[in-house]
């Protein structure tokens, strides 16, 4: 229903245009400035349309590394290894904080990149469970269980 929505609000300025050409008011700036507005409209409700069909279309974003990936519960993604390091990087005003998690399973290690300080969430050398979700580019840790 959505994108119904978005492809009829992206014709409707088009229709304007049309109305602009049929009363002659096309070559008077309020007719140039009203139609370039209109196309405007037309352009970013028609491109976010199409976004939105070649979005489920794309293959999808990097999977998360074997070694600590369990799989998912119904509150989030689940990773299980040892944390090796935890690594704080404040960011300027208006950007969120982040932590860079490192865990170490029996194959390979797994880096997560956390939004917050998790520094006393996940101690270095502890055995843990993370539940975590993806939201705005980053994980939000839901949920830690020790070993």
């Amino acid at each position: 229903m959505g994108l119904l929505t978005t492809f009829v609000l992206a014709l409707l300025p088009l229709l304007g245009i049309g109305w602009i050409v049929i009363n002659g008011m096309i070559f008077t700036v309020d007719g140039l400035f009203m139609s370039l507005i209109l196309l405007t409209i037309s352009g970013i409700c028609g491109t976010t349309g199409l976004y939105e069909i070649f979005k489920g279309k794309a293959p999808s974003g990097a999977k998360t590394g074997t070694a600590g990936a369990v799989g998912t519960a119904a509150s989030g993604l689940i990773q299980r290894g040892k944390v090796q390091s935890v690594q704080f990087f404040e960011s300027s005003v208006g950007q969120p904080n982040k932590s860079i998690v490192t865990l170490v399973g029996p194959k390979s290690p797994v880096t997560l990149v956390f939004e917050g300080d998790l520094r006393n969430a996940l101690p270095v050398g502890q055995k843990v469970e993370v539940t975590l979700r993806k939201e705005t580019g980053y994980n939000v840790l839901v949920n830690v269980n020790y070993a």
